[in-house]
């Protein structure tokens, strides 16, 4: 175990390492190279202390202890447990009383719950004291009444027995208040088979009241089990955890399953700090960690953190009295095992009194409620982010801590982002987002396919980037340009952005700043976010420039490098699905979409297509003699030769041509050709489906005829 100190003594930072020598390598070989938050830790350490333990166990439990007592400033704290309501029973009272709690734990009050709000409790408490007419008041209330000898209006409506005025004694009312907490520890069957039994008694006496009475409040409770749907088979007691985590922050969801049914549920959000515990135990000088083993160490950095913290705090606030309500479950299932699980779970046996299991569900009823934890947090997190980024002030700060930590003149108002997508090269696209007052823009996003730095399966990213930047500020300087005969000057693209954000590193930003030098932009910001540190580089600049981890700066920039990504990334999937779906129907020029659909529909398939005839094509609506010729010379088939064998003559007798009366040429000046070196034909026939001759425009696959 080791303890960092500033230099004035408080202690900043708790950990432990099986290698102290290892870990401490880590830190100080290449401080470059650590992420910001660990970065600024090691920076602002004055000393190091350590202790030696004997059993991970016992560093688990020393740990938990230190963090709690030193409030380190680098250790994550999940501090949120207190704001949870819970249903407390003071049976530690002559007449116990239920009633909403929140605060530290007491001896002799047993604790239900937490529950996610308090009018949940409330709400438990109207249906089920109509079973359980137990105490809600306070001392004050009930002592009052105990003085006037009248009941409050609860007891009036048997929501309440009364022992204030002797209704009934002590003894009758603490069995009323222990079958409540039976009730609520799921032992339903018997006091539900109790009940049936007292109302069959009654009915034999010919006491139908009791019995009617006996009845609703077996309804009752039927109603109040409804509300606790059975999850989990054979009286399971569990806590599911799940996470879901981007690379700033991270929400955690925990439901609490006690006896098949959830019995609670909590979340928090944290901030995710890349943790020194993240850090290797091995040579600094080692190869790096592939980014997918980051991200899984992260997760069982974030897992191990979580049931210390979680399970220590519960643990002392006070053990449960019954099995239903211990803190420490029998088992606890988790998205991933961290590298010390069986210390983990032979240090939460300790807590419990008996063993607990540590384990990950692979299959089955667990598997399915942990994907639904799972989806809670990403939910979570969804609407956290949601409401960040809604929030007005949030936004101004935002922009502020952008303007002030890069220098800028005026705040970036208007923020543009590009990003590049691939796989292994083909299908390379770019994305470009904008985003105004800290909120997007989708009616200014664009997106791009890659000409010149990409293709043959080749991409270079840092290509990718100087060709996007060129053609996105090319159409600013042009479109600043007033159009002849207006004065206004079009909307679109003509005014630059205040910052300009590129998805990448010092090579990325330097190439998009030599793109815009070149064209003479100079009143555009350029920086380039690194995805792995948050890292925001500035060309020409030999070091990042690093934001604090919880700054709405950092935050906004991070949302528009995340928003480009997830354009691009669908704008590459888009592309790549339409090229795998490709057929040879889509070579032939002229047949649209609908007409390839209505061939395909009318056939069966390619293959059928293939065998037919000219006249068994031209059958199909929409199809002509030329087009079926086509298709079957694009489904590898020779066409029937025309009568007479002769090419087809426009009319005047000449062969067709372009008009001007030499073969068409690209804008080089060359005529095009075909891969095999001639020049590339027209239109084989010259004529439309209805033989009139057609004149063929090559402008994005488009066929006018005419």
């Amino acid at each position: 175990m080791y303890r960092f100190r500033d230099p004035h003594g408080r202690v900043i930072y708790v950990g432990k390492a099986k290698s102290l020598r290892s870990r401490l390598a880590s830190y100080f070989a290449d401080i470059s190279s650590l992420a910001p938050r660990t970065r600024q830790m090691v920076m602002t350490a004055g000393s190091v202390e350590w202790t030696v333990v004997s059993t991970e166990v016992e560093a688990l439990q020393l740990e938990y202890n230190w963090i709690k007592e030193f409030d380190p400033r680098f250790n994550i704290r999940y501090r949120d447990d207190k704001t949870y309501p819970v249903l407390a029973v003071t049976l530690n009272e002559e007449y116990p009383r239920l009633m909403v709690y929140r605060g530290p734990r007491r001896k002799g009050v047993r604790y239900f719950g937490p529950y996610s709000h308090a009018w949940a409790i409330r709400e438990t408490l109207d249906l089920l004291t109509r079973v359980f007419p137990a105490r809600t008041c306070s001392a004050g209330v009930f002592k009052r009444h105990r003085q006037i000898d009248r009941p409050c209006l609860l007891g009036y409506i048997d929501k309440c027995s009364a022992p204030c005025v002797g209704r009934v004694s002590a003894e009758e009312h603490r069995r009323i208040v222990l079958d409540f907490c039976d009730f609520l520890s799921g032992k339903t069957d018997r006091l539900a088979r109790d009940m049936e039994q007292q109302m069959a008694a009654a009915a034999e006496e010919l006491n139908f009241e009791r019995a009617a009475r006996l009845r609703d409040d077996i309804a009752a409770l039927k109603r109040a089990l409804e509300k606790q749907a059975v999850v989990l088979g054979d009286g399971t007691d569990a806590d599911v955890v799940a996470f879901a985590d981007d690379d700033l922050e991270a929400a955690v969801q925990v439901f609490h399953v006690r006896g098949g049914r959830v019995r609670g549920q909590r979340g928090w959000i944290v901030e995710k700090s890349s943790e020194p515990e993240a850090t290797r135990d091995s040579d600094p000088g080692a190869a790096p960690v592939a980014t997918e083993d980051q991200s899984q160490s992260g997760r069982q950095q974030l897992v191990e953190q979580f049931l210390t913290q979680f399970y220590g705090e519960q643990a002392e606030l006070g053990g449960a009295a019954d099995e239903a309500t211990n803190p420490v479950p029998r088992e606890v299932l988790v998205p991933v095992l961290p590298p010390n699980a069986e210390e983990l779970a032979a240090w939460l046996s300790g807590l419990r009194g008996s063993r607990v299991s540590l384990r990950v569900p692979v299959r089955g009823d667990k598997r399915t409620l942990s994907e639904t934890v799972a989806r809670n947090a990403h939910e979570a997190l969804a609407q956290h982010k949601l409401r960040r980024a809604g929030d007005f002030n949030a936004r101004s700060e935002a922009l502020q801590s952008i303007q002030d930590t890069l220098g800028l003149e005026d705040a970036p108002l208007r923020i543009e982002c590009i990003d590049i997508s691939h796989v292994q090269g083909t299908d390379v696209v770019a994305s470009l987002v904008v985003f105004e007052d800290g909120l997007p823009r989708k009616s200014d996003y664009r997106h791009y396919a890659i000409r010149e730095a990409a293709g043959d399966g080749r991409s270079d990213d840092v290509a990718s980037i100087a060709e996007v930047t060129r053609r996105r500020f090319l159409r600013h300087v042009s479109d600043a340009q007033p159009e002849a005969g207006t004065d206004q000057r079009p909307r679109r693209f003509a005014y630059p952005p205040n910052l300009f954000v590129v998805d990448g590193g010092a090579p990325q930003v330097n190439a998009a700043a030599a793109v815009l030098d070149e064209l003479g932009v100079t009143d555009v910001a350029v920086i380039g976010l690194a995805k792995r540190l948050e890292e925001v580089w500035v060309p020409s600049e030999p070091d990042p420039v690093i934001f604090p981890r919880n700054s709405e700066g950092l935050y906004l920039l991070q949302r528009v490098r995340d928003e480009a990504h997830r354009f691009a990334i669908s704008y590459h999937r888009s592309k790549r699905s339409k090229r795998m779906t490709a057929s040879a129907l889509d070579s032939v020029r002229g047949l649209g979409e609908q007409r390839r659909k209505a061939l395909v529909t009318h056939f069966g398939s390619v293959a059928r297509l293939k065998e037919a005839t000219v006249e068994e094509i031209t059958a199909v609506p929409g199809i002509g003699v030329t087009t079926a010729r086509a298709v079957l010379a694009a489904l590898g088939g020779e066409p029937p030769i025309e009568p007479g064998g002769e090419p087809p003559i426009e009319p005047g007798g000449e062969p067709r041509s372009e008009p001007g009366g030499e073969p068409r040429s690209e804008p080089g000046g060359e005529p095009r050709s075909e891969p095999g070196g001639e020049p590339r034909s027209e239109n084989s026939t010259g004529l439309g489906d209805s033989g009139v001759p057609a004149t063929v425009i090559e402008d994005d696959r488009r066929t006018v005829s005419g």
